[in-house]
């Protein structure tokens, strides 16, 4: 089987930060579904790997659930919500999308969806019935047959909203029931009679609006849970109403039972729902329940009557009726596994390490994070994670450089470049999860490296922690001694050494960098920032609407002094790139144009360098019409290259550092490319591919990443030097806007595989989808 040109190696994301936005397929080797921004993302967590994306939706994802086949298989089709106001039917076979159906009707915002399969006469094919709800203050009711779905009913529920529902079967027939939770405080049941859903009756007593109803079947009964924002969860028993004349007793005490009758095939038979039990132990809201899934040992269906709630505390409780007295009990202890995540907001820049070992990305949700692959002994796969959170920051983050592998600048929202350094626990638990020795890492650092870092009560910059603050930490017995209630002891920090990557609660504490050094200069919020190849300059640049704003500074990376003010443009600078070479320093700008600084080489080498105007556009001689979003230079350091809004790429050139003169003209060395979408980065591979081409991967507005090769042809006007290699799939895009890509430096070793000795190059690209992937590029298919 031929090996396909361009794969997704990596996926990071994390869950919408939705109620709802999350199902498991229950049955062995099942797939963890959740919505990341528009995107549905299958996860198998034995493998801990992202699957496949399934991209249909055009908003957020707000619900998503696995329809379960009543053998105890895994799932294969799975509906999901969101707020394009369309709920979307997914089939997948083996794990990949086989075909998506849209549900269009609703005219709001989808919050809640559930479905069953159904028959509806004996051997006939089974229908799938879909319910959903939305902010329109209806719940729709859908059947699907075949690729064919009709909208059945729509139920109003006039100046409420239904914020939650399930499907189930009465017990002993086919009628399909449906509970509804609203924010009237009340369970409203639905029974289906002659293609209709009829409400029966209400279920009263939760005192706060429903956040999650879950139906499951024991024994001949039908159990009902729901949850509330009044922190309760009660559970309701729906059974089969005995039509005996049973002789009772007049004082004896009787459950209120709640009585409906339903016609199946021709009979009337009469059902009661009675509250079963009440849970009492979140204090705080409680967002879901769900009933344990049935599963097969030693051939045996199994369901064990357990219960699993979550809540606002910030708690999981897992609820079991004890065996002898019956009364719902707390049940054990947790711990958490490790999982996937990610940012939870748009993801701004990347960069991989000088060694090509890690990435550090920074986003909208005002986390740097960084990942890592984990190596386990005598295995031969290897998973990425993300392994610290270097930055947890107040404001939202924009950009980063590595200054060194244990070394970067972080820009946000704010007119300060913060400098962060790993501190030894980091580079301990790198080495430990990536394999690696630690005195070889370590060779070059410096002996007092601080243990960690924390962040005062009322500060944002991260303070170094050193061995012996760690020392001096009293214990929680003696804290409680010697207290008076005045001291404030400041230590969130504990070294701990890791073999795996870090859980959640880990990551928020112990995992931070200390800040090194503040750089003080811009007037308005930083926008980006560059580094030169031997790592000695660092640039900068932060939003502006005036030409005094727009200058770029230059910091030395040793002293953090400014170094030079380069003014030029009128308006923001979007991008800046040193050359390869470290000759030349390139700006693109929000006013349309770039600019080219030259460096002048000073009489002595203590002295910093001094960069001059050597080349530049203006409204005159600019190629692009549009706001220029990204740049990038060839490894030779001959050309450059510039994408824009305008849908163009272009390549610029050549560029002669031995020239001497004031000002150049340097033009456009190649055909205008028209990439068919709005182009928010380019980046070119540091290698050639075989036939001595440049390889540059273009990102668009729209998500897709195109791959493209590059050769002067010295023809005029040059013709035919674009050749377009490969672009990625649906799942394999972005669902919005990519930010930032990035090549990772091969340092002359490129992976090998297999015995046809294909030669992989890896990129990774970050979008405003929240998402941050790791492709890899078959460079003989180039």
């Amino acid at each position: 089987m031929v090996a396909p040109v361009l794969q997704t190696s990596h996926v990071f994301c994390c869950p919408n930060r939705v109620r709802g936005a999350l199902s498991w397929s229950s049955g062995p080797g099942g797939l963890l579904a959740f919505g990341t921004s528009c995107s549905v993302v299958l996860y198998d967590p034995r493998k801990r790997v992202v699957v496949t994306n399934l991209n249909g939706h055009t908003a957020r994802v707000n619900c998503i659930q696995w329809i379960c086949k009543q053998d105890g298989f895994p799932s294969t089709e799975l509906v999901s919500g969101g707020s394009d106001n369309q709920v979307i039917h997914w089939e997948t076979e083996n794990n990949q999308l086989l075909k998506a159906v849209h549900l269009h009707g609703h005219e709001g915002p989808v919050y809640a969806v559930h479905a069953v399969y159904q028959r509806r006469a004996p051997g006939v094919a089974l229908h799938t019935l879909i319910v959903s709800a939305a902010s329109d203050s209806t719940v729709r009711v859908w059947s699907k047959k075949g690729s064919e779905v009709t909208c059945l009913q729509t139920l109003n529920f006039g100046n409420g909203f239904t914020l939650a529902l399930c499907l189930s079967f009465l017990p002993n027939t086919d009628v399909p029931v449906l509970a509804c939770g609203d924010d009237d405080c009340k369970i409203h049941l639905f029974v289906q009679q002659n293609d209709q859903f009829q409400k029966v009756l209400f279920l009263c007593g939760h005192e706060d609006w429903i956040r999650g109803v879950e139906w499951a079947v024991f024994g001949q009964d039908l159990f009902l849970a729901s949850c509330s924002q009044d922190c309760l969860i009660r559970i309701w028993r729906l059974y089969i109403k005995s039509t005996s004349l049973e002789t009772q007793d007049d004082d004896t005490i009787r459950l209120k039972e709640n009585t409906f009758i339903v016609e199946n095939e021709s009979i009337k038979i009469a059902f009661a729902v009675t509250l079963e039990t009440v849970l009492a132990g979140h204090e705080n809201w409680v967002n879901a329940v769900h009933w344990q899934p049935s599963f097969y040992r030693d051939g045996v269906l199994q369901r064990p009557m357990r219960l699993l709630s979550a809540s606002m505390d910030k708690t999981m409780i897992l609820w079991a009726p004890d065996e002898e007295s019956g009364v719902w009990l707390e049940q054990r202890e947790w711990t958490p596994e490790i999982v996937i995540s990610g940012h939870f907001d748009g993801v701004q820049d990347l960069m991989w390490d000088p060694e090509g070992e890690f990435i550090i990305t920074v986003g909208t949700d005002q986390t740097t994070r960084l990942f890592a692959p984990w190596k386990i002994k005598d295995q031969s796969q290897v998973t990425w994670h993300e392994i610290a959170r270097p930055q947890i920051h107040g404001y939202d983050l924009k950009c980063l450089v590595m200054i060194n592998r244990f070394q970067f600048v972080s820009g946000a929202d704010e007119k300060v470049l913060r400098v962060f350094s790993a501190p030894r626990n980091f580079v301990e638990n790198f080495c430990a999860i990536t394999g690696q020795s630690l005195n070889h890492v370590l060779c070059n650092q410096d002996s007092d490296l601080p243990e960690g870092a924390t962040v005062p009560a009322l500060g944002l910059s991260n303070k170094a922690v050193f061995q012996g603050d760690i020392a001096s930490q009293p214990s929680d017995e003696e804290e409680l001694l010697t207290s008076t209630g005045l001291e404030h002891h400041q230590v969130a920090f504990q070294p701990s050494i890791l073999t795996e990557p870090p859980t959640e609660d880990h990551l928020l504490q112990n995992t931070l960098w200390p800040e090194v050094q503040k750089l003080y200069g811009h007037g308005y919020e930083i926008f980006c920032v560059a580094c030169n190849n031997s790592k000695t300059l660092l640039a900068s640049a932060c939003k502006a609407a005036k030409k005094e704003h727009a200058a770029i500074i230059l910091w030395n990376t040793t002293s953090w002094k400014q170094v030079q003010n380069l003014v030029f443009h009128s308006l923001t600078v979007t991008q800046m790139a040193f050359s390869p070479n470290d000759k030349f320093l390139l700006a693109v700008s929000r006013d349309r144009t770039w600019s080219l600084w030259k460096r002048q080489d000073t009489i002595s080498p203590e002295l910093d360098p001094i960069f001059s105007l050597f080349a530049f556009t203006n409204k005159i001689t600019a190629v692009h019409s549009r706001i220029i979003w990204s740049c990038d230079w060839s490894p030779d350091s001959k050309f450059f290259f510039t994408g824009s809004r305008d849908k163009k790429v272009v390549v610029w050139g050549e560029c002669d550092s031995s020239d001497d003169s004031i000002e150049h003209s340097i033009g456009p060395c190649s055909s205008v490319l028209d990439v068919g979408g709005s182009v928010t980065a380019v980046s070119v591979c540091p290698v050639l591919n075989l036939s001595q081409r440049y390889i540059v991967a273009v990102g668009l507005e729209c998500g897709k990443i195109c791959l493209y090769t590059w050769k002067k042809t010295d023809q005029v006007p040059e013709v035919n030097d674009w050749t377009h290699c490969v672009e990625t799939s649906q799942s394999q895009s972005h669902t919005l806007a990519i930010r930032k890509l990035c090549w990772k430096n091969c340092n002359g070793k490129t992976e090998q595989k297999g015995a046809e000795g294909t030669e992989w190059l890896h990129f990774a690209s970050c979008g405003e989808d929240h998402t941050v992937k790791i492709y890899r590029v078959n460079r003989c298919a180039l």
